[in-house]
């Protein structure tokens, strides 16, 4: 990438209640203030691997406050490269401006096309990638979320030599890539833990494509409703971390998972002693997008 990212540290947590595990948060947010934590790691070969084939159009998928959206975006203003997003409701052609995260990466000079949810949800398929190549001409294809091989590549990169120290690696889960790159550069010994923003079990089928040791479990039942979706406890327990730890977290990925963390702990899920390593994949962009459905609900907003 065209910017140095300096390394990430790792910070102790100080964990408001007594146990005898070592909590650390490596701070990949802090990377770049968008394309950060493991969006940056996503991009990085993928964007390399275009250039070499002298392509200056990048297309990717995605939602009204996607991160990915929002990296992607970014990351064609800091390069040069032309940026198209195809996002998820059509009925959002004319509500640009509704959605921080899409105002955003406009501003970036990202052209949308919106298409019905029907329509995604065949975004994958050949017919739909003849079709939009018809439209838009020729592009370098980034999938929604970002994940594929050279995205897993990265990702592996999260990891240093001395991470291998800890117990436990945990990260959260959206599409696989992020967690499956964990595994692949941790050691047998290590405990991976992907914490899935999403309801249900499928994404352990997405990250077995990638994954190529079997040291993982994903955790499900911190989704709190399914993606997007939160309650004010959790709410409430992002502000209480970000106010003893001054470090931000997203209400949809790394808030879900700190909360996860921390309600395992007490439970006594990890071994006396453990030391563990929480990878914070930032996405802190998200949080102006959720306070602004939060206040019309007029509900607690996320400090």
């Amino acid at each position: 990438m065209k910017f140095k990212p300096e390394l990430s540290i790792n910070q102790k947590i100080e964990l408001p209640f007594k146990s005898s595990v070592s909590l650390y948060i490596k701070r990949e947010d802090l990377i770049h203030p968008i394309i950060s934590g493991n969006k940056y790691r996503k991009l990085k070969y993928n964007i390399a691997f275009a250039e070499t084939l002298n392509q200056d159009t990048l297309l990717t998928f995605g939602g009204a406050f996607s991160n990915h959206i929002a990296a992607v975006a970014e990351a064609g203003r800091v390069y040069g490269l032309k940026t198209i997003g195809v996002i998820r409701g059509e009925e959002l052609h004319d509500k640009v401006l509704d959605s921080p995260t899409l105002k955003f990466a406009q501003s970036c000079g990202m052209q949308f096309k919106f298409i019905s949810r029907e329509a995604f949800r065949l975004k994958s398929t050949q017919s739909f990638n003849d079709k939009i190549k018809k439209e838009f001409g020729d592009f370098y294809l980034i999938p929604e979320g970002g994940t594929n091989d050279l995205a897993v590549k990265g990702c592996e990169e999260i990891l240093t030599e001395t991470d291998h120290n800890f117990n436990y690696i945990c990260a959260s889960v959206g599409t696989g890539g992020t967690l499956s790159g964990l595994i692949n550069n941790s050691n047998t010994t290590q405990k991976v833990l992907g914490f899935s923003a999403l309801k249900g079990d499928f994404l352990k089928e997405d990250i077995s494509k990638f994954a190529k040791q079997d040291n993982w479990q994903l955790m499900t039942a911190y989704h709190f409703g399914g993606y997007a979706k939160i309650n004010a406890e959790l709410v409430t327990f992002i502000n209480s971390f970000k106010k003893q730890n001054n470090i931000a977290l997203d209400p949809v990925y790394t808030g879900k998972m700190m909360f996860g963390i921390y309600d395992l702990i007490k439970r006594d899920y990890f071994e006396p002693n453990s030391e563990i390593l929480v990878i914070h994949t930032g996405g802190l962009q998200g949080i102006v997008g959720m306070n602004k459905r939060l206040k019309q609900k007029q509900q607690q907003l996320i400090l």
